[in-house]
């Protein structure tokens, strides 16, 4: 009776390493494919906000590029995680991941304070803002973001990276829809100044 109990313990064991094992893999893989989606778009909008001159996209795009950061990181601290412990480092590398999660709500700080500067020195000395090309470049962020959205959302959402990464995702939404209701004001009204309002806001 219990060398039967001896033998199913290591399977047990075993099977439970397994399932976390899948749920850190895939974790790791949608992470990167977010990170790759957000870095290609983090471009198209930097150059559609120096285009157009719209603060909304440029800041987008400021933003992106702190994703592309924290997301570079998660993604990191997971294939670092997967090396075994050793003498020093008795629970192996797990504690990095919380670490870069750490990171990544920090850079939202970072970049909301950039956004406001921004903006106030927008408001002090307003320029030209192409209403079109801002509305195309901001509907084409908004879909990028989605699909980086429900990417992550059907992910293993108990680890702190991949809520880390929802999180800079749904400030990039956020940020889409700021674009698009300014782009939409300023193409019925040419009022500009709304594109660096929504920032302050």
């Amino acid at each position: 009776m219990s060398g039967s109990s001896h033998s199913h313990h290591p399977l047990g064991a075993h099977g439970h390493h397994g399932h976390r094992h899948d749920h850190a893999t895939d974790g790791e893989r949608r992470i990167f494919w977010v990170l790759i989606l957000t870095a290609v778009f983090m471009v198209v909008q930097a150059v559609g906000g120096w285009l157009s001159g719209s603060l909304a996209l440029i800041a987008d795009a400021g933003h992106m590029l702190s994703d592309v950061a924290a997301l570079g990181l998660a993604w990191a601290a997971f294939r670092v995680a997967r090396r075994p412990s050793d003498a020093k480092r008795s629970y192996g590398y797990h504690r990095l991941q919380i670490i870069a999660a750490f990171a990544n709500g920090l850079t939202l700080f970072a970049i909301a304070v950039w956004i406001l500067v921004e903006a106030i020195a927008r408001l002090r000395e307003p320029i030209p803002v192409l209403g079109g090309p801002m509305l195309a470049v901001a509907v084409a962020g908004l879909a990028v973001n989605l699909i980086a959205f429900f990417v992550l959302r059907a992910g293993d959402r108990t680890n702190l990276n991949v809520r880390a990464a929802l999180l800079h995702v749904l400030g990039d939404l956020l940020g889409s829809a700021g674009a698009i209701a300014a782009a939409i004001v300023i193409l019925a009204t040419g009022w500009t100044p709304i594109d660096p309002i929504l920032w302050c806001c």
